[in-house]
């Protein structure tokens, strides 16, 4: 369990090296955003990605990543995460989630936001807001030495309001020198995460998926990596990497241009 396991607490200038990998990630989301829009490939998304991040002496942390073939995630509608950029063109009332990591001297800066491609439907402007939502009440939920489960219950809290799905297979993941490591975080209470308390200095991310249908998921058996919802429901993701401080969470993945606390699709 992570009480007790001090190497997963950064000190003060491991802090300060993921704010810094947090804010190029931050910094590519923002750079990437205006082109998010009808008419443009997923495969042209992906690009830009790759470019932006290797002009700036950075490396994409997904690119190759356990076989990944691409620089960022593109999850389009019914993907829940995971999504392959190709020659998918976006088109109007689309929603698509874009998933960044960037590897900066060393550290992982990591998060996603989900975009709607024009006029989409009421829908898919619901699910989006939900999936917004829950990100930020599981944030305003935790507190230093709090249980994991904390994140969990809020956000099926606010799912169940809607009756929409919250995935269990993917969760949000303890954040640093390695892409995925301890804690992990899961966006339903579980009796594991009951156990586990985020102590000042560790890093994760949170991030849930929230269906408009059943939380039941499909892996893409030709890739090996998209991941649907089995029943072909509409899925929006947010995900923000998160410091847990003395004095509370600190998220660490602010975009500059991006939705903010509070904001309404």
């Amino acid at each position: 369990m992570l009480h007790g396991r001090r190497h997963l607490q950064l000190v003060d200038s491991e802090r300060d090296a993921m704010r810094i990998a947090c804010q190029f990630n931050a910094q590519l989301m923002d750079f990437v955003r205006p082109h998010v829009k009808a008419g443009i490939t997923t495969e042209a998304i992906d690009r830009m990605v790759h470019e932006y991040t290797l002009d700036h002496g950075h490396t994409p942390a997904c690119l190759n990543y356990q076989g990944f073939p691409k620089s960022c995630c593109t999850s389009i509608n019914e993907v829940i995460c995971h999504g392959i950029p190709d020659k998918y063109e976006l088109k109007e009332g689309d929603i698509v989630n874009v998933d960044l990591t960037s590897i900066v001297d060393g550290w992982h800066g990591d998060q996603s936001e989900t975009f709607l491609i024009g006029e989409v439907s009421p829908e898919a402007k619901q699910v989006t807001q939900c999936a917004f939502d829950c990100l930020y009440l599981a944030i305003d939920a935790i507190y230093p030495e709090c249980r994991v489960s904390e994140i969990g219950r809020v956000i099926v809290e606010e799912a169940k309001k809607y009756n929409f799905g919250v995935v269990e297979e993917f969760v949000g993941h303890g954040l640093g020198r390695r892409f995925h490591q301890d804690p992990s975080i899961p966006h339903v209470p579980t009796r594991a995460a009951h156990s586990v308390r985020l102590l000042p200095g560790v890093c994760f991310t949170i991030e849930p998926m929230i269906n408009i249908g059943g939380a039941a998921t499909l892996l893409d058996p030709t890739d090996g990596w998209t991941v649907r919802t089995r029943d072909r429901s509409l899925s929006a993701q947010f995900e923000h990497t998160i410091l847990m401080t003395e004095n509370g969470p600190e998220i660490l993945s602010v975009t500059k241009d991006g939705p903010q606390k509070g904001h309404k699709f």
